[in-house]
């Protein structure tokens, strides 16, 4: 039987992980410049991505890290890192230059991941598959996984009619914005993969 308060559950939880409505100014930012049909394929490369990290993780994830010897606290660190140095580039406005990012897929790296499959996230749906008794929990589970990722397609989707309204120069604001919001993000996953460490999650 289809379960629909662990449905609820699970979709929630990535809700407030993924965050949406957050990830909206960071696309807008990242995807500045290029052509609509562009942005819009960026946007479903980016869901389609995510989901696609996030369903390896979710069949095999404990696998995956128990092989690598990598620790929860140590991917949190790692991806953590990664989104300060976008950060930080959106910050100073090395990311407005078309050498830098014109010719660069974004819809991969950072958003794919780790923005949308991040720690977080992955870790989420880890335990959730691991906890899932019998055929309709699975089933539960994975229905909110894809319905996470089409919400999310849908708001990258319909953020682009912002950009057309608030012009360059809204751009640009909202550029160093999704920097500070996004170097916020980045320090808290490093302090959170550092308190794993020192709480023994990592052993």
């Amino acid at each position: 039987m289809f379960d629909v308060t662990l449905f609820g559950s699970v979709f929630v939880t990535l809700f407030v992980i993924m965050d949406p409505p957050g990830i909206t100014p960071i696309f807008l930012a990242l995807t500045s410049g290029r052509a609509t049909k562009v942005q819009r394929r960026m946007a479903w490369q980016a869901a389609l991505v995510a989901l696609g990290v996030i369903t390896v993780f979710g069949i095999c994830g404990q696998q995956i890290l128990d092989y690598l010897h990598v620790s929860v606290p140590a991917l949190r660190v790692a991806g953590g890192l990664l989104l300060l140095l976008i950060a930080l580039d959106l910050l100073t406005g090395k990311a407005d230059e078309p050498t830098q990012t014109k010719d660069v897929n974004v819809a991969l790296v950072p958003l794919g991941m780790p923005l949308l499959a991040g720690p977080g996230a992955i870790v989420t749906v880890i335990l959730a598959v691991q906890h899932a008794d019998g055929f309709g929990s699975q089933v539960s589970v994975w229905a909110a996984i894809i319905a996470m990722h089409a919400v999310l397609w849908l708001t990258m989707r319909y953020s682009l009619a912002i950009i057309r309204l608030i012009k360059e120069g809204g751009v640009v604001l909202v550029t160093r914005l999704s920097g500070m919001l996004l170097s916020a993000i980045a320090v808290q996953q490093i302090a959170n993969g550092i308190f794993g460490f020192i709480h023994g999650e990592g052993a």
